[in-house]
C-alpha cells in the first residue's frame, strides 16, 4: 500500500483522482498562522499517546517513539529549524508527517482514536487557556501599577465629573481606584470563562466518537482539565469559548480606552493633569514642540479593532449545522490577534502607569472651577433643617449669583451667603473647602482620603492572595 505521505501529501489522498491545485492549497492552507498552536499540539498528543499505551491500543514501545520523536520535533521549533510546508496544510498534518520521518510506523499509530476535528479544538482550547492565566496576570500587574499611583495621589484633589462638566471634587486616587475596580471586573470574567475552556474534546474523534476504548478522563486529567465535552457533535463544532473569551477581551479594550481618553485629555496642555513619561510617547516631524501621547491614542484605536474581531467570530459561527465545517479555520487569525493585541497592551500599559507624573497644583485649581462644593452647601443646609429640594433652590440662587460676580461658593462673604437662608452660619466656610468636601465622604466606596486607603489595602489583599 502506497505510503500516504511518500508520494502524496494530503492525508485524505487515496479517495482523489487529481491533485489539489496550488491556488486552492494557498486558500485553504492554515500552517503559516496555525503553527502557533505546535506546542499545544504536541501536548495533547503526548497525552493522547499515553492514555493508548495504557488502553492497550498501541505498544509501549510505540509510545516511547512517539515521545522521542516529539521531543526532536519541540526541539526543531524552538529552535527555528522545523520546515513548515505548504503542502501539509496545518500544524497538525506537518508534526504528523515529521514524527512519521523519525520514528517510522509508531508516528502513523498515534493518530488511532481521533481526528484532526478534535484535535484542533483540543489545542484551541490549550492555547486559550494558556492566554487566560497571561492576560490575568497581566491584568494583576496592572491593577497593582495603578494601585500604587492611587496610594501617592490618596490626597491629591481633582474635579470630579459628569457630562464632562465639573461636578463635585474627588481624590485622584479614588478616580484611579475606578480602573483598579474594571479591571478587577475583568479578571473575574476571564477566571469564569476559562472554567468553559477547561474542557476536553479530544475523544470526540470526526463527530460520532471512536470505536477504539479509549479513556477520555485519563487524558483530560493528564492535560489539567476539569472535565470533557460531554457531546461529541457539540465537542468539535463548539467555538462559544473563543468567542466567550474575545467578548471578555473586548470589555478589557474598552476599559482601556476609556483611561487612555481621560490619559490624552489630562495630558493635554489646556488640562495638564498629568504628564506621561517621554518612552510612552513621540513628536512631530513639523512641529518640534510637540508631545504626543501615541500609547493611550493607539489603544484607543486597537480596541476597535479587538471588537471586529468579535464581530467576526460571532458571524463565522451564526450560519453553521453541525458539525465540523472548513469555515472554523477562520476562527483562529481573530482569536491570535485578539491575544497579541490585548497582552501587549496590557503589558505596556502596566509599565506606562508607572510613568504618570502628576500634577495637582493645575488639578486642584481646576476643583476650584464650576462650583464644585455647591452640593456640600446643599447637604449642609439638609442638615440644619431644610428639606432637600428647598436646599438645592437657594444653593441654585446663589451660584447663579457668584457666576454673576465671577467668584467661587468658598469666596462669597457669610451676609452673602445668608441672603439665600437663615440657616447658614460661620461654619459653612469648612464646608465649602475642597478638602472638607472629600473628606466628608467617608463611607465605603466613598473618595474620601481615608476611604481611598481603605480601598488600596482591600486591593492589596486581593493581588497577594
Amino acid at each position: 500500500m502506497t505510503d500516504q505521505f511518500s508520494k502524496k501529501s494530503e492525508a485524505w489522498s487515496a479517495r482523489f483522482n487529481e491533485p489539489v491545485s496550488d491556488l486552492v492549497k494557498r486558500y485553504t492552507a492554515s500552517v503559516f498562522f496555525d503553527n502557533r498552536l505546535a506546542k499545544a499540539d504536541i501536548q495533547g498528543s503526548l497525552a493522547h499517546a499515553e492514555m493508548l499505551a495504557a488502553q492497550g491500543i498501541i505498544s509501549a514501545a510505540d509510545r516511547a517513539e512517539i515521545e522521542r520523536g516529539m521531543a526532536q520535533i519541540l526541539a526543531e521549533i524552538e529552535a527555528g529549524k522545523f520546515e513548515w510546508l505548504l503542502d501539509l496544510e496545518d500544524v497538525h498534518l506537518n508534526i504528523e508527517k515529521r514524527l512519521t520521518e523519525l520514528v517510522g510506523d509508531a508516528g502513523k499509530r498515534l493518530h488511532t482514536g481521533r481526528s484532526r476535528n478534535d484535535q484542533v479544538a483540543t489545542d484551541i482550547r490549550l492555547y486559550v487557556r494558556s492566554a487566560i492565566d497571561d492576560v490575568v496576570g497581566l491584568l494583576g500587574a496592572l491593577r497593582g501599577a495603578l494601585t500604587d499611583l492611587a496610594e501617592k495621589n490618596a490626597d491629591t484633589i481633582m474635579p470630579g465629573f459628569t457630562h464632562m462638566q465639573v461636578a463635585q471634587p474627588i481624590t485622584f486616587g479614588h478616580h484611579m481606584l475606578a480602573y483598579v475596580e474594571m479591571f478587577g471586573r475583568d479578571v473575574e470574567r476571564m477566571q469564569d470563562c476559562r472554567k468553559r475552556v477547561n474542557r476536553l474534546p479530544l475523544g470526540a474523534a470526526a463527530l460520532a466518537g471512536t470505536t477504539f476504548p479509549i479513556d477520555r478522563l485519563r487524558v483530560a486529567a493528564t492535560l489539567g482539565f476539569d472535565d470533557v465535552c460531554h457531546n461529541s457533535l457539540d465537542a468539535v463544532s463548539d467555538r462559544d469559548f473563543a468567542i466567550e473569551f474575545t467578548a471578555a477581551a473586548a470589555l478589557i479594550m474598552m476599559h482601556v480606552s476609556r483611561m487612555s481618553e481621560e490619559l490624552i485629555i489630562w495630558m493635554s496642555p489646556r488640562v495638564g493633569f498629568i504628564d506621561i513619561a517621554d518612552r510612552f510617547c513621540t513628536g512631530s516631524s513639523i512641529m518640534p514642540q510637540k508631545k504626543n501621547p501615541d500609547v493611550p491614542e493607539l489603544a484607543r484605536g486597537k480596541t476597535g479593532r479587538v471588537y471586529g474581531h468579535l464581530t467576526g467570530l460571532l458571524t463565522l459561527m451564526k450560519g453553521q449545522p453541525l458539525a465540523y465545517n472548513k469555515d472554523n479555520q477562520e476562527d483562529k487569525e481573530p482569536l491570535f490577534d485578539t491575544v497579541d493585541t490585548l497582552v501587549d497592551t496590557l503589558r505596556i500599559f502596566a509599565d506606562m502607569a508607572g510613568g504618570i507624573t502628576v500634577k495637582p497644583d493645575n488639578m486642584r485649581a481646576a476643583a476650584l472651577q464650576g462650583y464644585a462644593t455647591a452640593t456640600d452647601l446643599a447637604d449642609y443646609l439638609v442638615k440644619k433643617g431644610l428639606p432637600f429640594r428647598d436646599a438645592h433652590e437657594a444653593v441654585a440662587h446663589a451660584v447663579r449669583a457668584c457666576d454673576d460676580l465671577k467668584i467661587d461658593l468658598s469666596e462669597m462673604s457669610l451676609e452673602q451667603l445668608r441672603a439665600y437662608s437663615p440657616l447658614i452660619g460661620d461654619d459653612v466656610f469648612a464646608v465649602l473647602t475642597l478638602e472638607g468636601s472629600v473628606a466628608a465622604r467617608d463611607h465605603v466606596g466613598g473618595t474620601a482620603p481615608n476611604q481611598v486607603r481603605k480601598a488600596i489595602a482591600r486591593v492589596r489583599s486581593q493581588l497577594e492572595g
